[in-house]
């Protein structure tokens, strides 16, 4: 191999490695810093689409990963947490955000890369306080982001006297659809936009690529960013496949208007080049914020429209776990808080059934093996949390207010459950982490293990469904009969633990298996005992 070729693709794939590594190190040191609440900022500012516009810009900006954004937002659609339209805003808003890191790339801070990489170095390891370890983790993907670019700007610039790339960057030129195709391939191979406009504001720097030429591979890079929603949107639910279906007709929409009025955007580019005398960096960046801008304000109106097109295109009905609370009404606490006990009950019951759910959906996974049970449950856990921590506050509040003695055991009883429904959500949780465990480590299990782990939640489910029915209707014989499932668990538990050891002893069983079998049995075994303690809440004890 030519030895010049040979340097130009080193230093050109070493540098992008260390500029990805640069955008993942600076995305997550931010993300940390801020608390990583990015589900609360997405719930709160998506009750209408131009909020989430908003929204999905400072997530972008949090995270710098527009990919990431939206991968976050498919799963937010699935799990029932915002709507198709409220997603189809926060999208828009993510091609606006991830244009920040172009900017960042302009300011050209290049020679002052390798003292921002040992600053944050420095945060990382002299440090012990979290938050500063953060901020070092974010300083060093800074600095590692232009120690890239400058390895790859490097690497590049032998690509001005390569007559091959010349050719190539003169059909570009002179036929834009063959930018939006080569920025649309490289994307795609590279799984990063930010990595793409970066390659082109070095190659547009370095006077290798001419704007004419830049202009379409920018647009390009942006539809082949939507191919990790598409990824993240495969076995999901129907509403998450809509909104990958809507990220990557924004995008295609988008270019098609910009080739349309091609000659109209180069000239608004070149006055803003002259006008605010911008480098070639900030140039590049300045087309890439301007593309995204106007195509969201293009499109902005249409959103009905675009979520009619989904949802004609990709037809069927929506199955969505619904994180919201639906009963805490917070006049209640103020008017009436014996009403608002009565509210927050209705709400422990529902999350009771979810619970259920969860657990149908994790017994499901465990002979089926399909990954679409094992998401399901895992939306389910989330929602059991969220929920958990709703009506504990709504209790909370609840509690500042005067209450009777019977209406405090009542709000004491409550709380109890509350906490007793969310553990189980642990707990089924625990036993799917076993089954991937089983499943990636190839670990069988017998057939009379597998009857037994059926047979015990077969019960451990009716007695949590009896303990959730018990606490709605106040019924002391059903929460009697959940102390007697429960003690028929326990005895279960002890006999099956018995008869796995045996298997193991006579070879019949792997020592992995007996692990995972074990520890699953112990989980369905607490289980019934947070079922139980819902009960004892019925039964006074």
């Amino acid at each position: 191999m030519d030895f010049d070729l040979q340097k130009l693709l080193f230093e050109f794939l070493g540098g992008l490695g260390i500029f990805l590594l640069g955008i993942k190190y600076m995305g997550d040191g931010l993300q940390k810093s801020a608390g990583n609440r990015l589900r609360d900022i997405l719930d709160k500012l998506t009750s209408n689409p131009f909020l989430g516009v908003l929204a999905g810009i400072a997530v972008t900006i949090l995270i710098q990963s527009s990919s990431g954004t939206t991968v976050l937002t498919v799963g937010l659609v699935n799990a029932g947490f915002m709507t198709l339209r409220q997603a189809i805003g926060v999208i828009m808003g993510a091609n606006i955000g991830t244009t920040v890191t172009a900017f960042i790339i302009g300011i050209n801070i290049g020679a002052y890369a390798l003292p921002i990489i040992a600053a944050g170095c420095f945060l990382i390891f002299f440090f012990k306080n979290q938050k500063l370890q953060a901020l070092g983790q974010a300083v060093f993907g800074f600095g590692a982001l232009f120690y890239g670019l400058e390895l790859m700007s490097e690497g590049m610039k032998p690509l001005r006297t390569l007559e091959s790339f010349h050719d190539l960057t003169l059909h570009m030129s002179s036929s834009p659809i063959l930018g939006v195709v080569v920025g649309t391939l490289f994307t795609l191979i590279v799984q990063s936009s930010s990595a793409t406009i970066g390659i082109l504001q070095g190659l547009f720097a370095e006077g290798a690529i001419d704007l004419q030429a830049a202009i379409p591979v920018l647009f390009g890079d942006n539809i082949g960013t939507t191919i990790t929603a598409i990824l993240a949107a495969i076995g999901a639910s129907v509403a998450a496949k809509r909104a990958a279906f809507t990220h990557v007709v924004f995008n295609i929409l988008g270019t098609i208007i910009f080739l349309i009025f091609l000659p109209l955007f180069m000239n608004y580019i070149t006055y803003l080049q002259g006008a605010l005398h911008l480098d070639p960096k900030m140039t590049i960046a300045f087309s890439h914020g301007s593309f995204n801008v106007i195509n969201t304000i293009i499109q902005f109106p249409f959103i009905g429209a675009l979520a009619w097109l989904a949802i004609r295109f990709i037809p069927g009905e929506d199955v969505t776990v619904e994180y919201k609370p639906q009963h805490l009404d917070p006049i209640f606490i103020e008017q009436s808080p014996v009403l608002a006990l009565d509210q927050a009950k209705a709400e422990i019951i529902r999350m009771g059934e979810f619970a259920v759910n969860g657990l149908e959906e994790t017994n499901k996974y465990l002979n089926t093996s399909q990954p679409r049970h094992s998401e399901m449950a895992m939306q389910i856990e989330g929602a059991l949390n969220n929920l958990d921590q709703k009506i504990t506050d709504y209790l909370v509040s609840t509690s500042r207010r005067t209450l009777s003695e019977a209406d405090s055991a009542r709000h004491m009883a409550l709380m109890g459950s509350v906490r007793d429904i969310e553990r189980i959500g642990d707990h089924f949780e625990n036993i799917i982490e076993l089954i991937d465990y089983k499943l990636s480590n190839k670990v069988n299990m017998t057939e009379n293990a597998l009857e037994d782990l059926n047979n015990m939640f077969d019960l451990t489910i009716a007695t949590v469904k009896q303990s959730i029915h018990a606490l709605d209707v106040m019924d002391k014989e059903d929460a009697l009969g959940v102390v007697k499932k429960e003690e028929q668990i326990d005895k279960m538990e002890r006999q099956f633990r018995k008869q796995h050891i045996i298997r193991m002893n006579e070879g019949a069983c792997t020592g992995s298996a007996g692990i995972v079998f074990v520890d699953m049995i112990s989980n369905l075994e607490r289980i019934a005992d947070h079922a139980v303690n819902i009960s004892e809440e019925v039964l006074g004890e």
